[in-house]
């Protein structure tokens, strides 16, 4: 038998009085794409930033194709053919897809050599791995899914025979997810090792020979993928039956709480992004809005949240107009009972070098409960954050922690108790289990659907269709700014997915 591409034999890593892998043992056979796979939280980031070199094992052993090897650094992991792709990009974005990609592996004294050599490889990998890119293309003018192929080409330049992606399609559409899955395959046909982590219990079995499931910081299982299930790899994962389907009764509609009229909004560039878009969300009812990314919602929610001026049109609140065409004031409108969990966490709903519970109160830390006369009440706001991770199950579970240090999902988790523990009139809230674990997901749709029930409106933006047509009672399709449908719950994915793609809505009903 082949020796293993990668073995991890009793890895050991804490942080502080946090342990976040115990005693990992890990076989991954070279030629294979192994899924890794647990809830947020549960090491596996920790792990594979072991592997690369970021984070040093505090004991235990690597080896590489069967030879132990120390890996202390990324450049030891490059050394030894492992690359690896991150969930957030590690890209220079005002540099060139071509500089991104020779960026520390020059190699020539003279920089133009070195960027001849690189176009004439860049060109042999497009062609053997179906990852097409202009060389020349400014990276932050490029969609997502393109962003990533850079970042896969950079591991391949460097010689990567094990590449390992965290959470890589966290970002993508669904027509991107499928694109990236026909790339990993092709890498697997060409024997290149790939180790995928994800929350994607689908992606999961449609695209892995082998999973590994992590909880708390153990690995519990390891799985032939034909030899198992979703149901079986949820279980594991969370220690516990999940319910993987959302259960909830008829909605019960009141009042219209949020309506929207006419509303077009342009981007930086000037460009009409939302187009003439007109709909209502009543108490008790779930409005979601679903399209592939790019077609108008961000800048939708972002123009009713206050965060982006429109050009016309009109907003009401609880039958009070917002002042979308001027400077809407987002912390007036929490005022009024609007609450936002953006789309981006990182750059629009946390500041990553503060606190958990600092980021627990941001944006209502002047409410009287988190107030001693002037002053911020320190002892108050540790304790309301104590309650919220506890209710929200953050982990770590410790208020004091920079909130850089939770995993992605855990930072969602505290962007929602933030928000949603205000009791807010009308929750606007976009990509709401980005990057969120099984267990997570399961969470949060329970906490939307109860708010539904509690009368309060929901206006959710995903473009996870299943979560769209899971949570919603009416959905509302965006194609190019527009919105070219309206159906109900029970609207079919082969009939949303036509008109996401631009079909007509009387083509989609045919």
């Amino acid at each position: 038998m082949a020796e293993a591409a990668i073995e991890l034999i009793g890895i050991n890593k804490s942080f502080g009085a946090v342990r976040a892998n115990r005693d990992i043992n890990l076989e991954i056979a070279p030629g294979t794409i192994h899924g890794i796979i647990g809830e947020n939280g549960a090491g596996k980031s920790t792990l594979m930033s072991i592997l690369y070199g970021f984070y040093q094992a505090d004991s235990g052993e690597i080896r590489v194709g069967g030879k132990p090897t120390a890996i202390r650094t990324p450049n030891d992991a490059i050394a030894v053919g492992i690359g690896m792709v991150h969930q957030h990009f590690m890209l220079v974005e005002n540099f060139s897809v071509l500089e991104n990609i020779i960026l520390g592996a020059e190699g020539e004294a003279l920089l133009n050599t070195s960027i001849s050599k690189a176009r004439s490889e860049l060109r042999r990998l497009e062609r053997e791995y179906g990852l097409e890119v202009d060389p020349d293309a400014v990276i932050e003018e490029l969609p997502v899914g393109l962003q990533q192929r850079v970042e896969i080409l950079k591991a391949l330049y460097r010689g990567a025979e094990i590449l390992i992606l965290d959470e890589p399609t966290g970002v993508l559409t669904p027509a991107e997810a499928d694109h990236l899955f026909r790339i990993l395959q092709q890498l697997k046909e060409q024997g290149k090792t790939v180790v995928l982590i994800t929350h994607k219990l689908r992606e999961i079995m449609a695209i892995t020979d082998t999973v590994s499931v992590m909880r708390q910081g153990t690995m519990v299982a390891t799985r032939k993928t034909n030899e198992t299930t979703v149901e079986e790899l949820a279980e594991l994962m969370v220690g516990r039956r999940v319910l993987l389907r959302v259960e909830k009764g008829e909605a019960q509609p009141g009042g219209v709480k949020l309506s929207v009229k006419n509303l077009t909004v342009k981007d930086s560039r000037g460009v009409t992004m939302v187009d003439n878009v007109s709909f209502d969300v009543r108490a008790g009812e779930i409005v979601g809005i679903a399209g592939v990314a790019g077609n108008g919602q961000s800048e939708l929610i972002e123009a009713i949240a206050g965060t982006r001026r429109a050009v016309s049109g009109t907003v009401t609140l609880d039958g009070q107009p917002i002042d979308v065409t001027g400077i809407a004031d987002p912390g007036e409108l929490r005022d009024r009972g609007l609450a936002h969990v953006p789309e981006d966490r990182h750059h629009v709903g946390l500041v990553l070098a503060f606190e958990e519970n600092e980021n627990s109160i941001l944006g209502y830390h002047d409410k009287p409960e988190y107030l001693n006369g002037p002053f911020l009440n320190i002892e108050a706001i540790r304790n309301d954050a104590r309650e919220k991770i506890q209710k929200y199950d953050i982990r770590p579970n410790d208020c004091r922690l920079k909130t850089a240090n939770f995993s992605g999902g855990n930072q969602q988790k505290i962007v929602l108790a933030r928000e949603i523990e205000q009791d807010p009139g009308v929750l606007i809230v976009g990509q709401p289990t980005r990057g969120v674990d099984v267990g997570a997901i399961e969470f949060i749709h329970k906490r939307l659907i109860a708010m539904r029930d509690q009368g309060k409106a929901v206006l959710l933006i995903s473009v996870e269709l299943d979560e769209i047509r899971s949570l919603s009672d009416c959905i509302l399709v965006m194609f190019a700014g527009r919105v070219v449908g309206e159906r109900g719950p029970d609207a079919g994915e082969g009939e949303l997915g036509l008109l996401m793609a631009g079909v007509e809505s009387k083509e989609a009903a045919e």
